[in-house]
């Protein structure tokens, strides 16, 4: 529980456009706490320590700056953390119960914000959209050949909810849809208008390949040479999930030598990624900055939810509280 007493400090991290004292009402939580905003991103274990030292809150942006128990054990002013979302893998959630530690989450956002810009990843990366507008920028004009991807086949990895949505554009835009996940049953996959495929088939026949697996055991490093070298060299791979799900030197070495037509990636195993990193300079590489839920929606809904999650703590009555 949380002394009412003026003092108490709330760190936001990684609020990279500058817009998270904008979006709610931090003024509710004075005088008993106050919220100081970080716009950049700090990996070095030693840098962050020092800098979070004297916090006993942080709200974070999802996944952006990872809370592990060696980060954990140098912050012992650290009671609350707050994250956008109802999970988050960047948590120790172990750690932070040996600690007391209390983790709260937000519901709010907008479940439809992933698909769209799923979607829009899938028509910029087939039909070249970015390496078009920018010959158009350079002062050029028309670069290469669109895909169509009409009576083309669509394959989904994990048709959950993001999934069935990702799928149900697919059949908008006249594709075939296949899907495969661990527990994926025929039948689920028939109600979503899919057909359930093994695993080898959807990278076989995928001329898309869009993946919607939450990460953990079972899923990281799933995609990865052999499967990529199943797919064909014409077709393309998304992910908006998480970046781990896929080994990237595989992915790499599958782009560099044009086994596939090209990939488009809004998430990473690293991230912010390096300066040097070849999904920054690759060719047949779409990559945006982990931009799925980035919209105006779900930020209205999570900053006030985080306020109220950080009232609730400091009145000792702690609301959505997550177990891991």
């Amino acid at each position: 529980m949380a002394k009412a007493a003026d003092g108490v400090k709330v760190a936001v991290l990684d609020d990279y456009q500058n817009v998270g004292r904008s979006f709610a009402d931090w003024s509710n939580l004075a005088p008993r706490a106050q919220a100081v905003f970080f716009h950049d991103h700090v990996a070095d274990l030693d840098q962050l320590a020092a800098r979070l030292a004297n916090f006993e809150i942080l709200m974070l942006m999802r996944e952006r700056t990872a809370l592990g128990a060696d980060l954990m054990a140098r912050l012992p002013k650290l009671k609350l953390i707050v994250t956008v979302g109802m999970w988050n893998a960047a948590i120790d959630f172990d750690a932070a119960k040996a600690r007391g530690i209390v983790i709260s989450g937000t519901p709010g956002g907008d479940p439809n914000a992933t698909p769209a810009l799923t979607w829009g990843l899938v028509l910029a990366v087939t039909r070249g959209i970015a390496t078009q507008a920018a010959s158009v920028r350079a002062g050029g004009w028309q670069v290469g050949l669109g895909t169509d991807i009409y009576g083309k086949t669509l394959g989904v990895l994990g048709l959950g909810k993001i999934g069935q949505a990702v799928a149900n554009f697919g059949k908008a835009f006249g594709m075939k849809v296949i899907a495969w996940s661990q527990n994926l049953t025929g039948e689920r996959a028939q109600e979503c208008g899919a057909e359930r495929v093994e695993k080898d088939e959807l990278f076989r026949r995928a001329d898309v390949l869009c993946i919607h697996l939450k990460l953990g055991e079972r899923s990281r490093g799933l995609v990865g040479a052999r499967e990529l070298g199943l797919m064909k060299n014409t077709a393309y791979l998304v992910n908006t999930s998480r970046g781990p799900i896929v080994d990237e030197r595989a992915l790499i070495a599958a782009l560099e030598q044009r086994k596939i037509a090209g990939a488009a990636l809004d998430v990473f195993g690293e991230e912010p990624l390096p300066q040097d990193h070849p999904f920054r300079y690759l060719p047949n590489l779409l990559a945006t900055p982990h931009i799925g839920y980035v919209s105006e929606k779900t930020y209205r809904g999570a900053f006030p939810d985080a306020v109220e999650a950080i009232r609730a703590w400091l009145d000792g009555k702690p609301v959505r509280v997550l177990a891991g």
